[in-house]
């Protein structure tokens, strides 16, 4: 397998090529270190004794940010030192920003050609390599394969877009998912698909989400909240209380539906407000097209000026503010889950913040995660545009069910932790070291709909 692999490999790069330059070339950023992605990573000297290094794969932001955790779990004994890498331009950026003193090393993952990846592995040197979520690179699983070094698959998630892929070839996935020594899958949901693609069981464990463990930011108090309200332009007073809807991780198409939203609901008298946020900020133009067609007064963030007069849609245009921004939100809105987008982003600051949340029917990547919100009574699901616009007016005129929602996400979020502990402590002692507390002390794995313990 690995042969044809090989072979077919710089062709599928060739022509996928296009793609990526464009990518690359509207998100910026990638000409930073592009050597790793050729396999030229710093030389690193072996691991000194008594110490194992642990080669760290998050593909971007999102990932970066989960892996936070499980660095600080793994590297509790002193004995751990981590080489941290990622894919993208954005989470490169993050990784140096929040870890460069928390690990050994901070790289770019090579292009996943033999050449390259081992070239990398020589210079990184690894004891023992862990992918994040849905990655299988055939390359560098080889390479760990033919050195005798464990690989694990933490926060193993599986779409329902991947999971048809893989059902067609399932030989071929299972020969993958056969050379990592243990598989730490989000949900049981997740877990129960991966044992359908042909995975022993005992190789499966249902753990949670790790991403529930990222730290949130502190509450802001009502101080501070005024401030970022005044920041963002929705003027608070005493007498008069703006109610503000959050447009999360927003895709194309679900800008424009929650502008024609806010404009009916404000049209019937009701003060409402939007802050929207984009997944990706490279989109602004798309945005600003939009805002201007539009008559509601509208800001931009990133342009780095305040705003000086009433504004009813805020666009925050900038990365790495979602927690804080979120804080100013009466409820949320979680993006990439209108047709036809499909996926879903991660709802779990929104509801760890206390922050009602609806969702749209399309949330793939994290469906177990999205039913177990609702069921706590977190958050609500539409299935459309239309129902969307309803849930919103229903929600906005009912204070004390927003209450409930927001109490029902801050009790899921904090039951729901610890996933990140009990997957070092399986690590450690797979890699030979004492394990902490966790599974490893008889923690029996999470519920079905959410990786972790609530029901």
């Amino acid at each position: 397998m690995i042969l044809l692999y090989r072979l077919l490999f710089l062709p599928a790069l060739v022509l996928a090529l296009p793609y990526y330059l464009i990518r690359m070339w509207r998100r910026g950023g990638y000409g930073k270190d592009f050597q790793h992605r050729l396999g030229r990573f710093r030389r690193l000297d072996p691991p000194a004794g008594g110490k194992t290094r642990i080669w760290l794969q998050a593909v971007s932001v999102g990932e970066v940010l989960a892996v936070g955790p499980l660095i600080e779990a793994l590297q509790k004994n002193g004995r751990i030192e981590i080489v941290l890498t990622t894919t993208t331009s954005t989470g490169y950026v993050e990784a140096r920003k929040r870890y460069a003193d928390r690990v050994l090393s901070i790289g770019i993952f090579p292009l996943d050609f033999w050449l390259f990846a081992r070239l990398a592995w020589k210079r990184i040197q690894p004891d023992a390599i862990i992918l994040t979520e849905s990655e299988l690179w055939p390359e560098h699983l080889h390479q760990a394969k033919t050195r005798a070094v464990p690989a694990y698959l933490v926060n193993a998630r599986m779409s329902d877009t991947s999971f048809k892929r893989y059902k067609k070839l399932p030989s071929l996935v299972c020969r993958l998912l056969k050379k990592f020594s243990a598989i730490f899958a989000a949900s049981e949901h997740d877990a129960s698909r991966l044992r359908q693609l042909g995975v022993a069981p005992e190789r499966i464990q249902s753990i949670g989400s790790i991403k529930i463990d990222v730290p949130l930011p502190d509450q802001l108090d009502s101080n501070l909240l005024d401030q970022l309200l005044k920041e963002l332009g929705f003027f608070h007073s005493e007498d008069r209380s703006p109610l503000i809807l959050l447009g999360s991780s927003t895709w194309p198409g679900e800008e424009s539906a929650l502008i024609e939203i806010v404009a009916a609901l404000r049209a019937t008298g009701i003060d409402l407000r939007l802050l929207l946020v984009p997944r990706h900020a490279e989109r602004r133009a798309e945005i600003i097209s939009l805002l201007e067609q539009q008559a509601l007064p509208w800001h931009q963030r990133s342009t780095g000026i305040k705003p000086t007069q009433e504004i009813i849609i805020h666009l925050a245009d900038t990365t790495g503010e979602l927690s804080r921004l979120c804080q100013a939100a009466d409820l949320a809105f979680i993006g990439k889950s209108l047709p036809p987008n499909e996926g879903g982003q991660t709802p779990i600051e929104a509801a760890g913040l206390g922050v009602p949340t609806l969702m749209g029917p399309n949330m793939n990547n994290f469906k177990a995660l999205a039913k177990s919100l609702v069921r706590a009574g977190a958050a609500l699901t539409v299935k459309d545009v239309s129902e969307l616009k309803e849930k919103v007016e229903a929600l906005i005129k009912d204070h004390d069910k927003r209450l409930a929602m927001g109490a029902a996400g801050r009790e899921w979020h904090q039951k729901n932790r610890g996933s990140s502990q009990r997957i070092a402590d399986e690590i450690l002692a797979g890699l030979g070291h004492n394990a902490g507390t966790g599974l490893a002390h008889g923690f029996i794995g999470g519920d079905a709909d959410g990786g972790g313990k609530v029901k």
